[in-house]
């Protein structure tokens, strides 16, 4: 992209409505604008970073068997009728009537939407187990709505569901998804600590958020330091094997987790002192096992093996896509602006032509862009260089490739690494190798 063509709006004052960093640093930056209390529009390089970040979502509950599906963001109010949360939901649902005067509502969550589907479609155990997905916007209609994407009305989330005949069989889905979340935060270049949670008005008994560590986390965190360090991605589990999935399970939950609401200061006093960890975290994921609360209110029901009916164990399993855009700015900025990791940045690079007009500039300029215009943004504008390198640095760019008219000369350019602040002297083969590879 060419930012003189861009719909790539920045800013250097703070805005007034905006708290906490990751609003500030998204409205800044050009990523996010408001259209309603709690409600925004994603510009170009937003939609690329939640693109991204859906992606690696996406790919990792591929990998434990999950299957992608798309529901509606309308549901029928009978479906949570069925199940017995129409009422009990609260004034956080969303409810509408059509010209027929049939009672719907914008989906805060799709529990009885899946099971209802599952109901349609699945009828024999021997189909079973199912996990199924998909990555929707949701609508909760917060009293207050602040904090930009942290704390919307709406908001983009992955939500999966998974169906199965037993017990058992249900928490080695729950262990596997515990995998795929541990694998797919890493990947995004974060580090979220699973923690013993409350199961709040979805029920059920079995629950577990993932906070991402940040000094601005609305929550306290207290952790041992033996969670630290792991690479959930170099680390092989049969997916399939239950004694290897227990064996993972007990490595991640065994150490001490908890927040400040869960926080029991007796445990908490056994951990070495040494291994004991504080902070802040944002909550980004959360995962529930509620076994056939939702089968048995809405009747649905497989054959087992000896013809009786059976109601299916279920768990559900939220990662906020869109709040991950704000937690990841929370947990990676500095002063000049947003740090993105690389596999969430909207670009690679920012080609930063020093001296735009200049034959030799523009050329090396050029031949760059174009060996991805995908993946760099082509700063071409006429601007002062305080000014380009002010807008890299608060874009957050992983790299910044800077062309001045002498180096240029030389088929050299400066590389930056916006994380640390190194600059190299490189030859264009050479930045390009280093920019390309993510490294």
């Amino acid at each position: 992209m060419r930012l003189s063509r861009s719909f790539l709006p920045t800013f250097k004052e703070n805005p007034a409505e905006a708290q906490i960093v990751s609003h500030r640093l998204m409205l800044r930056s050009g990523l996010i604008r408001q259209t309603a209390s709690g409600i925004y529009a994603w510009l170009p390089a937003g939609l690329k970073i939640l693109r991204n970040i859906s992606q690696i979502v996406r790919e990792e509950q591929d990998s434990v068997g999950a299957q992608e599906v798309l529901m509606p963001t309308l549901q029928s109010a009978d479906l949570w009728k069925r199940s017995g949360r129409y009422d009990a939901y609260g004034p956080e649902m969303l409810r509408i009537q059509d010209r027929h005067k049939r009672d719907l509502l914008y989906g805060p969550t799709n529990e009885e939407m899946i099971t209802d589907i599952f109901g349609q479609i699945i009828n024999s155990y021997k189909e079973l187990p199912q996990t199924l997905y998909h990555i929707q916007w949701k609508f909760r209609d917060e009293v207050r709505p602040r904090f930009g994407v942290m704390r919307g009305r709406e908001f983009l989330m992955k939500d999966a569901y998974s169906f199965d005949l037993n017990y058992e069989a249900a928490v080695a889905s729950y262990q596997r998804m515990m995998l795929a979340y541990l694998r797919t935060f890493q990947r995004l270049g974060v580090r979220a600590v699973p923690m013993r949670a409350d199961t709040g008005p979805i029920g059920g008994e079995l629950s577990h958020e993932f906070l991402i560590l940040a000094p601005t986390g609305e929550s306290g965190v207290f952790y041992d330091a033996a969670l630290e360090g792991q690479d959930w991605l170099d680390t092989p589990v049969d997916v399939t094997d239950p004694a290897a999935l227990e064996t993972f399970y007990k490595r991640v939950t065994t150490p001490y987790a908890a927040t400040d609401e869960m926080h029991d200061t007796t445990a908490w006093e056994a951990v070495p002192e040494e291994r004991r960890r504080e902070g802040r975290g944002v909550e980004v994921g959360h995962i529930f096992h509620f076994g056939n609360k939702y089968t048995k209110a809405m009747d649905v029901s497989v054959v087992g093996a000896n013809g009786e009916r059976l109601y299916p164990e279920m768990g559900s399993y939220g990662i906020g896509v869109s709040r991950l855009v704000g937690a990841i700015i929370e947990a990676s900025h500095d002063d000049n602006g947003i740090i993105w990791p690389d596999a969430v940045a909207p670009f690679k690079a920012v080609i930063i032509n020093l001296k735009a007009g200049d034959e030799t500039c523009d050329a090396v300029c050029e031949g760059i862009y174009n060996k991805n215009t995908e993946d760099f943004l082509y700063d071409d504008t006429s601007d002062r260089a305080g000014t380009k390198f002010a807008n890299a640095d608060l874009m957050g760019h992983p790299w910044q490739i800077i062309v001045g008219p002498r180096s240029a000369k030389e088929g050299r350019v400066e590389l930056k690494r916006r994380a640390t602040g190194e600059r190299h002297d490189l030859t264009v083969d050479e930045a390009l190798s280093l920019v390309l590879a993510g490294a």
